[in-house]
């Protein structure tokens, strides 16, 4: 079991960093929980504090509600970030996580945060209509569609108990996700950072460097071999790039 430090019901810390060096918040992807992101804290060591997210509906928060859209869920977690926000801030998502990421971004912006970077993975540009109709499917489509992009183990996947618990998680992350409409009003001014598995075909590479009209800061694109779930065969890569681009922007110990 990963030991976690839980700052309320959002937060989880697997190992505490204080100071003044830079906080990394980690967002999950549909269906996924704080603890996906603990290599990571495991693998930034001593540069960085990372924080995980843990959405509502799942794991030790499975009798709350899950959010009904992205837009709640920023709006919701705009406050839970706030003791955090006196340091240098780094967003990093993955899929659900990369637009839950942009729209938090917004909203701290907006309330005069600008965090040193946004890194969205996997996931096509908020300015594209993402809806392939995944959370009308029946369970045994549900859980079809979990078996071709993968990020969930085979064993869970058979384990009838488990995904009577987590297919209505699913399938309301991926209601969130598919209605998601990009609202109006200004695009982000801090630097966005696109990561894309070359052979993703829920993320073409195309759709994520379209990611680049939605800051008037700095943009970069970074390509890796594999599919959806790329980045579990490259986190010490994905990590390297994040502490590198801390180094650039904040002053680092």
């Amino acid at each position: 079991m990963d030991d976690h430090k839980s700052d309320g019901d959002w937060i989880r810390r697997y190992a505490e960093r204080p100071g003044s060096g830079p906080v990394v918040v980690c967002l999950p992807h549909a269906g996924g929980s704080a603890g996906f992101y603990f290599p990571v804290a495991r693998l930034a060591g001593e540069w960085a504090e990372v924080l995980s997210v843990q959405y509502p509906g799942r794991q030790d928060r499975r009798h709350e509600p899950c959010a009904g859209s992205m837009t709640e869920l920023a709006d919701r977690l705009a406050g839970e970030i706030a003791p955090w926000t006196g340091r240098p801030l780094i967003l990093f998502g993955h899929s659900m996580g990369a637009t839950v990421a942009y729209e938090l971004a917004r909203r701290l912006e907006r309330d005069g945060v600008s965090p040193a970077g946004v890194f969205v993975s996997g996931r096509p540009a908020p300015s594209i209509v993402w809806d392939r109709g995944i959370h009308r499917l029946p369970d045994d489509g549900l859980l079809a569609e979990m078996r071709k992009i993968g990020g969930t183990a085979a064993e869970l996947l058979r384990d009838e108990e488990f995904m009577h618990a987590v297919l209505p998680v699913i399938r309301a992350d991926y209601r969130a996700i598919e209605t998601y409409r990009h609202p109006d009003g200004p695009v982000l001014s801090c630097p966005v950072v696109a990561l894309a598995g070359a052979d993703d075909e829920r993320a073409p590479v195309a759709d994520v460097e379209a990611w680049r009209a939605h800051t008037t800061g700095a943009f970069e694109m970074h390509t890796f071999p594999g599919g959806h779930f790329y980045l579990m065969d490259h986190l010490p890569r994905i990590v390297g790039l994040i502490r590198e681009h801390a180094a650039g922007t904040v002053p680092t110990r």
